[in-house]
């Protein structure tokens, strides 16, 4: 069997889909499952709650592809449509799943005293169908139909992700051995460097046919994936390891982490590592770094605190920035940002003290100091050093950015203290 590719087709279903009032997130996760797990998907559709619509995009997809995903309109209200489109497009009355039936009426049973519930439309499925967990809140379904698998998902992306996972994969795994494509992948997560310069960069290594790469701006980062597919039947690790390699030595610490790491994880990994500890003092950011780094677990290891210091009257009496500093630099000012980071740090006695103050807009700005203008303080127990930046983008994105930029500037200091220069 092998030199076959197992192709699939995803539809999307729901209203609140097609008016934008939803994103369509489902969609998104099972093609990367699936693509990850080696099959083509051959296409995506997001279509309405409509009979019509939803019963000719499966007898299309069934006519095109190996296998096909259906999400939503499996509810108990009256606009989940699924069921009854499958049963009218396929000739295959809906009947009630005993099991199914059962659980809900035992469920009914313990809250309500009625004898009829719109939730026993959840049972009713279409003849042949085969639940993939009864036992869920929303069990979806399998069918066969002209020897080709079909598996109906619910709406809620955490159910379906769960059930693709768990349940969808390992069936599909089964259904033509040896058809699946190993897949080598991984995602660079860069900062620091522009999605064209990247490009520029890596375009002058002349990888091999085979290795597939793709630019991805996800405001501040850029993604950068390679992906390598044995579609002639050979074995892709020797080229992806060294493809791997070759990017990660072009590219350098700019690479902050890859796949499912985040900047917050690696700064924290490396303050575990080195057995550092860290305070913040955040003016323009209203405590957005803190947030960041405490949102992994096990960051009260290392984050010691900080203070969103955002009247002149906080600085001075909670970081002992001098009055006089101020008013003649300025709030916004290296000085300020210098004594903001010797003051967090001595009055936690973390082995770092980081701080930020700047304009994140939208008023606030002058010719000399304009919106986006930005210090950053970085003091240890050897020295303090300053770093000037100028942002720009709406208020949010510019909180956003020096957020990440105070991160990546406590992941390079400790690099550069571990001997290292890279976090690959």
């Amino acid at each position: 069997m092998y030199g076959k590719r197992m192709k699939g087709e995803i539809i999307a279903i729901g209203n609140e889909l097609t008016s934008g009032r939803i994103a369509n997130t489902t969609s998104g996760f099972a093609a990367r499952q699936l693509f990850e797990a080696g099959y083509e998907i051959h296409a995506m559709h997001t279509i309405g709650d409509s009979p019509s619509l939803i019963g000719e995009a499966l007898k299309r997809a069934i006519d095109s592809v190996d296998f096909v995903i259906v999400t939503g309109g499996l509810g108990p209200t009256d606009d989940d449509l699924t069921n009854e489109a499958v049963s009218v497009a396929l000739n295959r009355p809906t009947m009630p799943n005993p099991e199914i039936l059962s659980l809900i009426r035992a469920h009914l049973d313990e809250i309500s005293c009625s004898p009829v519930s719109p939730l026993e439309k959840l049972a009713w499925l279409p003849v042949g169908a085969e639940a993939l967990n009864p036992q869920g809140k929303m069990a979806g379904y399998q069918l066969i139909h002209d020897n080709k698998p079909i598996f109906f998902l619910p709406g809620v992306p955490r159910q379906t992700e769960k059930l693709l996972t768990d349940h969808v994969l390992p069936r599909l795994a089964t259904w033509y051995p040896g058809s699946r494509l190993s897949t080598c992948r991984r995602l660079f997560k860069i900062f620091d460097m522009s999605e064209m310069e990247v490009n520029a960069r890596i375009a002058t290594l002349n990888l091999a046919d085979d290795v597939a790469i793709g630019y991805y701006p996800v405001f501040p980062e850029v993604h950068l994936s390679l992906i390598i597919r044995d579609i002639r039947g050979n074995n892709p690790e020797p080229l992806f390891r060294n493809a791997c390699t070759v990017v990660n030595t072009l590219l350098g610490d700019v690479i902050y982490g890859h796949d499912q790491e985040s900047m917050e994880l690696v700064v924290g990994s490396l303050l575990r590592n080195t057995g550092s500890t860290v305070a913040m003092a955040e003016s323009c950011t209203g405590g957005l770094i803190s947030h960041k780094i405490t949102t992994i677990p096990g960051s009260s290891d290392y984050f010691l605190g900080g203070v969103t210091s955002y009247s002149n009257a906080m600085k001075i009496n909670y970081l002992h920035v001098d009055q006089a500093l101020i008013e003649s630099k300025g709030a916004v000012s290296a000085e300020v940002a210098k004594a903001m980071a010797e003051g967090i740090r001595t009055g936690t006695n973390a082995d770092i003290g980081l701080s930020v103050t700047g304009i994140a807009g939208p008023d606030g700005g002058t010719e000399e100091k304009p919106v986006g203008t930005v210090f950053f303080g970085l003091a240890t127990a050897e020295h303090c050093r300053v770093w000037p930046f100028k942002f720009s983008g709406s208020r949010e994105q510019i909180q956003e950015i020096t957020a990440f930029t105070g991160l990546n500037l406590i992941r390079k200091y400790l690099l550069k203290k571990s001997g290292r220069t890279t976090s690959s």
